[in-house]
C-alpha cells in the first residue's frame, strides 16, 4: 500500500469522496497547480498576477503560499495533528470534516502536479520542525517617542570639562522632591548638577538629575541618601541609593589629627 493511499485512509476519508471534491476544486482553480496558492487552513486560490520568485501572498488578513511538495508535507503534518485533536474531542466534527474535505481535494491537485513518487520521497524525509510556515508580516514598529532634551546646564555660570545631557522628565522628577531634599540638608548642586571634571558617571560631581531618566523613579529621601527605583512598574523593581557626599556616611572614618 502506497504512502499516499495510507494517508487518505489515515485521515478517515474514502477515495471516491476525495476524488469528487478534488474535481470541483480543480475546475474552480486551474489545472496548472504550479500557480495554486494555499492557506494554512487549506483555502486554495489562483492569482492572475504573481511576481517572479514570490511564494507568499497576503490578502484579506490571510497568507497564501505557493503549493510545493514541502508545503504539502507540512500541511499533511498539520492534518495529522488536527485528527488527533478531533479524536480527543478538542476539534468539532464540522471543523474536522471541512479540513478533511479540503485536504483531500488539495492532495489530488498535488498528485497531479508533482506525482506520487515525488510526494512520497518528500514525505519520508520531511521534518515539520525544520519547516518555516507562512505568516503575516508584522507591521513596522513605530519609533518610540523621544523625550525632548532640556538645554540644562548646572552650574549655569561655569563651563566644566564634561557635561551629561538631561531630559525635562528627569528635571521634573527632581523638582518634585526638591523642597523635601533641601530641608534635609541636600544642596542644589547635589540635586541638579550635570557638569563634571570627569566623563559621566565617574567622580562625585554629577547630581541626582543625571540618574533618574527613563523608568527610574525617586523613592525615599533621607539626609544621607535618596532612593532610585528602577522599573517600578515591571513587577521586579530594583532599588539603588544616591548618597550625599556632603554629610557623614557610616563607612567614612574621621581622620584624627
Amino acid at each position: 500500500m502506497s504512502l499516499l493511499t495510507t494517508m487518505i485512509r489515515h485521515l478517515g476519508t474514502d477515495a471516491s469522496k476525495a476524488d469528487s471534491q478534488a474535481s470541483i476544486t480543480a475546475s474552480e482553480t486551474s489545472e496548472n497547480c504550479q500557480s495554486l496558492f494555499v492557506t494554512t487552513n487549506l483555502e486554495i486560490r489562483k492569482f492572475a498576477w504573481v511576481r517572479v520568485g514570490e511564494i507568499d501572498i497576503e490578502q484579506n488578513g490571510k497568507v497564501f503560499r505557493l503549493l510545493s511538495p514541502e508545503y504539502f508535507a507540512w500541511l499533511r503534518s498539520r492534518m495529522v495533528t488536527a485528527q488527533a485533536a478531533h479524536k480527543a474531542g478538542k476539534l468539532p466534527e464540522d471543523a474536522w470534516n471541512t479540513l478533511r474535505q479540503r485536504f483531500n481535494a488539495l492532495q489530488e491537485l498535488a498528485i497531479r502536479e508533482f506525482g506520487k513518487e515525488s510526494l512520497q520521497e518528500v514525505l519520508q524525509s520531511f521534518s515539520p520542525k525544520n519547516y518555516r510556515p507562512p505568516a503575516l508580516r508584522s507591521e513596522p514598529q513605530e519609533k518610540p517617542v523621544e523625550v525632548p532634551r532640556k538645554d540644562w546646564i548646572y552650574p549655569g555660570n561655569q563651563a566644566w570639562k564634561c557635561k551629561q545631557p538631561v531630559t525635562s522628565q528627569a528635571v521634573a522628577k527632581v523638582d518634585a522632591i526638591r523642597e523635601e531634599a533641601m530641608a534635609k540638608g541636600w544642596s542644589e548642586a547635589r540635586l541638579y548638577q550635570n557638569q563634571g571634571r570627569f566623563r559621566f558617571p565617574c567622580g562625585e560631581d554629577y547630581g541626582l538629575v543625571c540618574f533618574v531618566d527613563g523608568d527610574q523613579e525617586i523613592g525615599e529621601v533621607t539626609e544621607r541618601s535618596i532612593e532610585i527605583i528602577h522599573g517600578p512598574k515591571s513587577g521586579r523593581p530594583s532599588t539603588l541609593r544616591f548618597y550625599n557626599p556632603e554629610v557623614p556616611q557610616p563607612w567614612m572614618k574621621k581622620v584624627e589629627d
